[in-house]
């Protein structure tokens, strides 16, 4: 035995241990119950996943959407631009949102499709991936100004139900200016603290918000409202002295700044002295931004400012004096998981349309798990009945193919747990492909080393002969195949790509088992002196 076998010897030695680096974290992962994994350090739980093997949506479950993009506001050639920057920010969003392996790629002209493997909380994704993010600074109108613009939407309000309920109990010959409408006022009998609010806001009651929502999308509150000013609710329901409600704001309808003066947003516990343990967003304003802020912060001091997200009122600071700093807070009722979300998609930034989900599905992890179970339960029957062929009818030689087969294997899951790759359910099907290919080289090569001893060559000459006549038919067959797969992972895509993926490494791992590994053994057998005969 020379240098050529040392070299292949330590070549195997190097890519076992690789192999095993590779594997040793997917195995101590997938090892563990669900109650051990509870009991770890989330930290320490996301380590360990990021460096197993993912599984794909198919074998772990989680969310699979169809978004729509909003087209009504753009023009047809404006469609292409939206879509890629839609793809681009929803992708940046998922990322930081920690799902491992994400699919989100483009169908038709204006869909989009996501899948978001081992994530289950739908409520959280369709309000992570649905949420535009469209950020403004807006300041609140001055106390009694606020005041007196409700007034005057209340007034307004109240004469066009009167003259509704009027018109639709009386005669037409009656006039519904007779009436005295002035006492109705839908608004006022509904705010429990009028006009309490520092701000000049409205408050109402969680009871009553669905009317006086429905009530203001009836008419066309911007004919009513003077021509600088805005009506923006509150983020959601909040306790005010006893009550649970949503606050309406009154707002200049000119925008002080957007959210393009944003550099960074990051989640921070205590944000708000108010609420020292509550969560918040930090925000991180760039160059521009903070040269803005200041300019704001110092020409309004005492006034209120109302970082606007998505058309709500996230937070209404008062501008206590001026800020030079460049940083800004969202502060309010939220929870840890709400401001992460939050600062995810400020940190990326709005989406150019608004986006609907068409369709939205939650694969169980139960059907993964079954899923699992029939994929390897395939794969296992497929290679016994190989290994079972290769040993009864090449003998010893058989069981070097058998060795050379796992080997392949072992380096096709390596591989993919070392490059972060994902396996799907038709990857296990490339496996079970990959199977019934892994022997194909050998029973070449072993049928041409049975020619040469048939010729009466000597165990020796027999095996170079049949390696070197045989190389050539291998190389052929696995570089079609590798062709084959690897114009079908580039233009393919999902689970696809995932059947692709696992073929083009199981060859190549096949190529280097079936005549590296073999020959190796194949090598050190026909090195001792007076071997005369072979069990092929």
């Amino acid at each position: 035995m020379g240098g050529n076998f040392r070299w292949k010897l330590l070549s195997l030695t190097v890519l076992l241990g690789l192999s095993a680096y590779a594997l040793i974290p997917s195995l101590r992962y997938y090892s563990l119950s669900p109650e051990e994994l509870a009991a770890m350090p989330p930290e320490k739980v996301e380590k360990l996943r990021d460096n197993a093997l993912s599984l794909g949506l198919d074998l772990q479950g989680g969310m699979h959407l169809v978004l729509e993009l909003d087209r009504s506001a753009l023009q047809s050639s404006e469609v292409p631009a939206a879509m890629n920057r839609a793809i681009e920010i929803l992708r940046n969003r998922v990322d930081r949102f920690g799902v491992a392996e994400p699919t989100i790629q483009r169908q038709g002209e204006d869909r989009i499709v996501v899948e978001l493997p081992g994530l289950l909380d739908k409520e959280r994704a369709v309000r992570l991936i649905g949420q535009t993010a469209l950020l403004e600074f807006k300041l609140l109108k001055p106390e009694r100004e606020a005041i007196r613009i409700i007034e005057r939407l209340d007034r307004s309000l109240g004469r066009r139900l009167a003259v509704a309920e009027f018109d639709a109990s009386l005669p037409d010959s009656l006039q519904a200016d007779s009436l005295d409408i002035e006492s109705m006022r839908p608004l006022m009998m509904r705010m429990p603290f009028w006009p309490e609010l520092p701000f000049g806001g409205a408050f109402f009651p969680e009871t009553d918000v669905p009317y006086v929502k429905e009530l203001l999308a009836s008419v066309d509150v911007d004919s009513i409202l003077p021509i600088d000013a805005q009506l923006h609710w509150g983020k959601g329901t909040e306790p005010y002295q006893g009550y649970i409600g949503e606050v309406l704001y009154v707002t200049d309808k000119r925008s002080q700044m957007d959210g393009s003066g944003v550099a960074s947003a990051a989640r921070r516990i205590g944000g708000d002295p108010s609420r020292p343990n509550a969560a918040s967003v930090s925000l991180t304003l760039n160059a521009q931004g903070a040269r803005r802020f200041r300019r704001i912060t110092a020409q309004n001091v005492g006034r209120y400012l109302a970082i606007v997200l998505d058309d709500r009122v996230a937070s209404a600071p008062r501008i206590k004096e001026r800020i030079g700093t460049g940083q800004a807070s969202i502060t309010g009722a939220m929870s840890d998981e709400e401001a992460k979300d939050l600062a995810i998609v400020l940190q990326v930034g709005a989406l150019p349309a608004p986006i609907n989900i068409i369709q939205e599905m939650t694969v169980g992890p139960s059907l993964g798990a079954d899923s699992i179970r029939k994929g390897f339960r395939a794969a296992a029957v497929g290679m016994i009945l190989v290994l079972l062929f290769m040993v009864i009818y090449y003998r010893r030689s058989g069981v070097v193919a058998v060795v050379a087969l796992l080997l392949n294997l072992l380096f096709l899951l390596a591989a993919l747990a070392g490059m972060r790759g994902t396996l799907t359910l038709p990857g296990i099907a490339g496996i079970v492909l990959t199977i019934g290919m892994a022997v194909d080289a050998n029973v070449l090569i072993f049928e041409r080393i049975r020619e040469e001893l048939r010729l009466g060559k000597k165990v020796r000459s027999a095996v170079e002969a049949g390696y070197g006549r045989a190389f050539r038919a291998i190389l052929d067959a696995n570089i079609t195949t590798l062709i084959s797969s690897g114009v079908l992972w580039w233009i393919a895509s999902g689970p696809i790509q995932g059947f692709a993926t696992t073929l083009f490494i199981g060859i190549l791992a096949n190529l280097y088992t079936a005549v590296m590994v073999t020959r190796l053994f194949f090598d050190w057998r026909t090195s001792r002196r007076g071997v005369e005969k072979l069990s092929i």
